[in-house]
């Protein structure tokens, strides 16, 4: 027979304020991923240059990097986070459903771009066409590199989790998130510059060390972060059931 502890307890998870408590941190980190996705997509055209303080045998002492590359870093710690509070079918539907939306936001950048123009406007078609509509190779490349690697981030993760528990967080942050980011640099890097620009193989290998690099020095700086999100989902009674 039912106490009035459990019957407690199923009308406070049954009831509509519950729902709407649990998904306040979902909805947020789920907002924050499509959020750095869409700041990746746009600023991936500007190119950063990098000055190290060594020179190394591939890179030499400056390595290249898309400004896209703090959005793009800020995905994986978003479903990481999304990853180990709600399960890895809810993160690979975050995952799949993002990767939809990149095609939306080509849409509507191109409606954009092929908007007629008005003589009042501050900016010139030219630049604005220019900034917005990434070359084929970068869309093609970005596209293929971000559904592999983020499926690839969500699975290692979740085959880590499998035998450490909750356990080793930082581990399963770690590995999953350099493994993921190499897939991605190796697959955008061939893609775009190799596959679609010609370039000679020894730039692409010149650019995939230094991108990668530069990724992996941003790995471990988001570690604490997940552990602060991550812990305080759970004390707050958020977080799915383990």
């Amino acid at each position: 027979m039912a106490t009035d502890t459990d019957t407690a307890g199923r009308e406070r998870r049954a009831s509509p304020e519950a729902g709407a408590k649990l998904a306040v941190p979902q909805l947020g980190l789920a907002a924050l991923f499509v959020t750095a996705l869409v700041a990746a997509q746009v600023t991936a055209v500007k190119v950063l240059s990098v000055e190290l303080p060594v020179s190394l045998p591939v890179t030499g002492s400056e390595i290249l990097v898309p400004a896209a590359v703090f959005a793009y870093a800020l995905t994986f710690f978003a479903s990481d986070c999304y990853a180990e509070l709600y399960g890895k079918r809810a993160a690979q539907v975050l995952v799949n459903v993002a990767f939809v939306m990149n095609f939306v936001l080509l849409a509507l950048l191109w409606l954009a771009i092929w908007a007629p123009i008005s003589g009042a406007s501050n900016v010139a078609q030219e630049p604005f066409a220019d900034t917005l509509a990434a070359s084929t190779g970068v869309v093609a490349g970005s596209l293929l590199a971000y559904i592999v690697s983020q499926n690839w981030d969500v699975v290692v993760f979740h085959r880590l989790r499998a035998y450490t528990g909750r356990e080793r967080l930082w581990l399963r942050n770690i590995a999953s998130t350099a493994t993921s980011q190499l897939i991605d640099t190796v697959i955008f890097i061939t893609v775009a510059f190799l596959v679609f620009q010609g370039l000679p193989t020894d730039a692409v290998v010149e650019l995939i060390v230094g991108q990668y690099l530069f990724k992996l020095a941003l790995v471990g700086l988001d570690t604490p972060f997940v552990y602060l999100v991550v812990g305080l989902v759970r004390r707050r009674g958020l977080a799915r059931p383990a």
